[in-house]
Formats: C-alpha cells, sequence, structure tokens
C-alpha cells in the first residue's frame, strides 16, 4: 500500500504523485503549524491554501479516493508533515510514499532523508506541472557566460508553437515589451477583479486563521478569492475577456485606490495547481488569433508565465541553496517597521504596503519599482527583504519569490538573473502613478527635507555602489552623469541621505 502526499501548493489532479493510483492507496493531505509559520503568511494566503486544499480533498473524496486529511486543529495533529506522514505510515501499514518535488528546496532536503528515517522508499517524482524541467533548463544554462530570460523564452515559444508562424514569430517581432510602458490616463475604466463569495468550508477557515493566526500579518477580510478548479478556471476567463485588451499597454501603470488594474490575478491559482500554465497561454492566444486582445497584450501576458515565470524557476534550482545567502552590493540595513505598518510620508510605499496588506497581493511593478526600489536604494538586507516578500503575497513560494527579489529586485546576485539594478528615481513613480499627487514630499525637488526621498537615495546608492557597478555596460549614462555633477550637489545628496537614515533609524516617521 503507498502513501500518496499531496502538498498544499499541488492541488491538481494530474499531478505526478497522484498518476497510477490505486484503490486501496491513501492520498494525505495535512494542514501543518510547520508550514503555515516558517515564516509568518499573510492571513488571507493561510486561509486561500487552507481552503483551497480542503476543497481539492472533498473533490477526490467524491470520485473515490481515499483520503486522509489531517485538519490544523484535530488534536493529535503533530504539527509537521514528516510527523504526519509517520503516523499515517505507521497506521496503515505503508509500504511506500510517493511525492511530487516540492517547490521549496529547505522541504526537499527534509524529505530526502525520510526514506532512512522511515525505513521505507521514499519516491520523489518529477513536478511536471511546468514547461521547462529543472534538468531542462540546467542544460539550457550549461556553457553560457549570461542566462538571459529573453532567449530562454523564445527557445519556449518555439517549444509550444506558441505566438509561432512559419516565418518566425506572430507579428516578426518576440517582444512588445517596448508598447506596454503607457502611463495612466485619466478616463480609465478599471473592471471589477473576480470575486467568489465564501462558502462555509471557507467560513470555518477563515475562523481557524482569525483565531490561531491572530499575529500574522495581513487583513483577513473581506475574502474574494476562489478556492477551486471552477474558481479560478473563471477567474482566467474573466481577465481574457475583460482586462487583457488593456493589459498590455498598461501593466506598469499604478493609481491610487484601484489596487488591481488590467492584472491577471491568478498567479495564486497558478502556483497551488488549480491552474495549468499552458491553459493560461493558450486561452491568451486565442483570444489575440480570435481578434479580441491586440498581439502587446497577448504577448506580455503569455512572456509572463512561458517565459519569466518558467525563468526564475529554472534560475533557483540551478543555483540553490547558495543564492539564498546572495548578497552582492553588501546590503546590511534592517528592514523599516513601516513595512509592516505602512506609516510613512511616502505616499507610493504607503499605498502598495497598504494594499499588500488588504489583499496579500501587489502588481509587479509595485512589487519591483516601489517597494522594491526602496529596498534596492536604502540597502536592506536581502534575508529580511525575501522574508517579507515570501509571507505577504498569496503567490509566493521560494522558488518564484528568491530569485524575483534577490535577482530582480534588489541586484544581489550581481546580474546573473538582471542586467542592471532595477533602480530609479521618483521620476519614474511619478510617470508611472498619480502616488505622488497625494504625498507629502515634492518629487520636482531633488534636494532638501521635501524632496523625494526616492530622489537622492538613487544617486547615494549609484555612488556608494559605484565600484560595483561603474562597468556594467547599462549604466554608462548614469556614471557620465554622476561624474558631471559638482561638488556642492554630490555633497547635498549625502546630507540629505544621511538626515534620511538618521531618521529612520530613530523611528521617525519618513
Amino acid at each position: 500500500m503507498k502513501l500518496r502526499l499531496v502538498l498544499a501548493d499541488q492541488l491538481n489532479k494530474s499531478i505526478t504523485s497522484l498518476r497510477d493510483l490505486e484503490v486501496h492507496d491513501v492520498i494525505l493531505m495535512a494542514e501543518v503549524r510547520s508550514e503555515a509559520t516558517y515564516v509568518k503568511h499573510h492571513k488571507k494566503k493561510i486561509a486561500f491554501l487552507f481552503s483551497a486544499m480542503r476543497h481539492f480533498a472533498q473533490d477526490l473524496i467524491s470520485e473515490g479516493a481515499n483520503v486522509e486529511y489531517v485538519f490544523y486543529d484535530t488534536p493529535d495533529n503533530s504539527g509537521s508533515l514528516f510527523g504526519e506522514v509517520q503516523r499515517v505510515v505507521e497506521s496503515h501499514k505503508i509500504d511506500k510514499v510517493v511525492v511530487t518535488s516540492p517547490g521549496e528546496h529547505r522541504l526537499l532536503s527534509e524529505m530526502q532523508g525520510w526514506s532512512k528515517q522511515l525505513d521505507i522508499p521514499v519516491e520523489i517524482l518529477n513536478d511536471d506541472r511546468f514547461l521547462s524541467s529543472v534538468n531542462e533548463f540546467a542544460d539550457w544554462a550549461k556553457g553560457r557566460k549570461q542566462l538571459r530570460m529573453e532567449f530562454f523564452y523564445r527557445e519556449m515559444r518555439r517549444k509550444y508553437s506558441v505566438l509561432m508562424e512559419p516565418e518566425g514569430p506572430t507579428g516578426g517581432e518576440w517582444n512588445y515589451d517596448a508598447k506596454n510602458r503607457k502611463p495612466p490616463k485619466e478616463g480609465l475604466t478599471i473592471p471589477p477583479p473576480f470575486c467568489a463569495e465564501p462558502d462555509i468550508v471557507t467560513r470555518d477557515v477563515m475562523a481557524l486563521v482569525d483565531r490561531e493566526f491572530a499575529d500574522h500579518f495581513g487583513d483577513l477580510e473581506p475574502f474574494h478569492y476562489g478556492v477551486t478548479r471552477g474558481d479560478a478556471l473563471a477567474a482566467l476567463d474573466m481577465f481574457i475577456e475583460t482586462r487583457l485588451a488593456c493589459f498590455g499597454d498598461y501593466q506598469d501603470a499604478m493609481i491610487q485606490g484601484e489596487a488591481w488594474m488590467y492584472h491577471s490575478h491568478i498567479a495564486l491559482y497558478l502556483n497551488c495547481g488549480l491552474l495549468e500554465p499552458l491553459e493560461c497561454v493558450q486561452k491568451a492566444e486565442a483570444a489575440y488569433r480570435q481578434g479580441d486582445v491586440p498581439l502587446n497584450s497577448a504577448e506580455g501576458f503569455i512572456r509572463q508565465i512561458i517565459g519569466w515565470r518558467e525563468f526564475v524557476r529554472g534560475i533557483y534550482w540551478l543555483k540553490m541553496p547558495s543564492y539564498k545567502d546572495s548578497n552582492y552590493l553588501e546590503a546590511h540595513r534592517a528592514l523599516p517597521e513601516f513595512y509592516w505598518t505602512a506609516e510613512t510620508n511616502m505616499n507610493c510605499l504607503r499605498q502598495s504596503i497598504l494594499e499588500t496588506k488588504q489583499n496579500a497581493y501587489a502588481h509587479h511593478i509595485q512589487r519591483l519599482m516601489v517597494l522594491g526600489n526602496f529596498a534596492l536604494l536604502a540597502g536592506l538586507r536581502p534575508d529580511q527583504v525575501n522574508e517579507w516578500y515570501l509571507l505577504v503575497y498569496a503567490d509566493a513560494y521560494e522558488w518564484v519569490e528568491l530569485p524575483n527579489v534577490s535577482g530582480m529586485v534588489l541586484f544581489a546576485d550581481g546580474g546573473l538573473l538582471a542586467s542592471k539594478p532595477y533602480a530609479a528615481s521618483g521620476s519614474y513613480i511619478k510617470k508611472m502613478s498619480n502616488y505622488c499627487d497625494n504625498c507629502a514630499y515634492k518629487v520636482a525637488a531633488k534636494n532638501g527635507s521635501k524632496a523625494c526621498p526616492f530622489n537622492y537615495l538613487y544617486w547615494d546608492f549609484v555612488d556608494r555602489n559605484s565600484e560595483k557597478l561603474r562597468g556594467n555596460p547599462r549604466m554608462g549614462f548614469v556614471f557620465g552623469t554622476l561624474d558631471r555633477m559638482s561638488q556642492d550637489k554630490r555633497l547635498a545628496i549625502k546630507d540629505d541621505t544621511s538626515r534620511f537614515f538618521s531618521a529612520l533609524k530613530s523611528g521617525d516617521t519618513v
């Protein structure tokens, strides 16, 4: 008899651990403290996963599967995955454990020792929900001086014949990102997001989270995320029908009070298994082929899934475990308290943190160019920044979070993932949002107590990291500008930066 373990991010009936299922096999699913609290995950994230797990288990049971489901408050819950596996192995006379490889290195390392501890075989199967296997990516990366997503993405397009014509890529170009950077404008009509009414299962989970995880970050209510395969498909279809057409143009735009913009909000469903990447890609391509959405929107969305998502996973497994310790720019400042409270005078940060707290979601430009940009410019510790991103977002698992934060946000890997640091002054935020209209600081002011901190922090970042960044071919113009600055200007930057960091260290509201 086999024990088939299904993890919280493997809610898919075609997962390798459930193939060749025999009637007497036991499927184990467990809500355990060790996984819910190894970082103090957002309340909505825990509620989403626990409810999705319970609904998935109900589906399996309705089809006749033998499911052993361990609720968080089950009296004899051991609190760990291994403890629950061991209990079922001993109580059911299991002779083999089967599990699909987990998405986090720490858990895989733990599982690799289970066979010895249990004294029975533990088979860890490949997770083939992804479009590129770990080995396939490693083969692609072998011998390359630089690993760039664009070239990997082209290979994936060819492999799956996505947006391809006999003569080459549809439209003649591989990438339409240059068309996807429009700032927000007056009169945009943002469609409402997909909302699912919590059923009794979800309500029970919410009560559990409210009781057991009261000290965790985030707002539990209102809760409107879907928790079933049907919900996830409805969310995908709603995006394709109502948002995808404008997604390309405005994917980088930010508007105060509009948390959702034209984004898909499906990453949490993709990353837990309720959606599959290829079905999302194919629906977007079909919408383009049918004339419902422009090419730049379809291609931009497809690139996020078939390109970026697969690329960061490949980087993660290629470079772990040492990747987690990367700190190329030697950043050592502690994460400010306002990342938890949103108590800051910088309106762009306040809005992005408040929306993260409310929704366990922020779109990629908020994550990269507001929250991440400040972390980069301020030299925040990579371990603390990574922990924050991992716990606050419902779609975050280490395989996707760590490369995005250490590589893309913080340049902590020294350029393995990104070709340059994604650093920007307040002018970028002004261009791509209306946040500056309601800010205590003046984005047009470059220096002084009322100047936007992003302005002088940007140049301080460039200056203090000159030794490591000056040779970057994409930063030649930036260093040329720095070198032409007057001594008085550079001293003003240093004075403003020193004042800002002193206030931050003292606990003042900045």
